[in-house]
């Protein structure tokens, strides 16, 4: 009976140590660039839809974005809307900062942001 309760639990353990190692190496290397934003008071909503249309273009114009949300079903803290982009890993996400796509983007959105926050997250 000892031996039978003895391999129960070493087989529970080393189940949940591969559990737990698999787990980490599966966890996404990629960086979820999420942002809220709130808009200038004299933003035209064809501007803003402009700038949204432009957050879901820039996977086809910079390699390293692979997928963009735009569709703010809930934002708090006083902010209109909220957007998400999700970069290939942390260098993608680096070389994204003044890249043509960033600055053929901001062109459109910068004029009409009132306020933004911006959030990175990674494992």
């Amino acid at each position: 009976m000892k031996k039978l309760l003895l391999a129960l639990v070493t087989a529970s353990l080393l189940t949940f140590g591969a559990a737990k190692a698999s787990a980490a190496d599966t966890a996404p290397k990629s960086v979820i660039h999420v942002v809220t934003v709130s808009w200038k008071a004299d933003a035209k909503p064809a501007q803003i839809q402009a700038a949204l249309e432009g957050v879901k273009a820039l996977p086809a114009a910079y390699k390293g974005i692979t997928r963009v949300w735009v569709k703010s079903i809930k934002v708090q803290g006083g902010k209109a809307n909220a957007f998400v982009m999700e970069f290939a890993d942390e260098a993608a996400l680096k070389a994204y900062t003044d890249s043509d796509a960033q600055k053929a983007w901001y062109k459109v959105y910068l004029p009409i942001r009132g306020e933004s926050t911006t959030f990175d997250i990674t494992n």
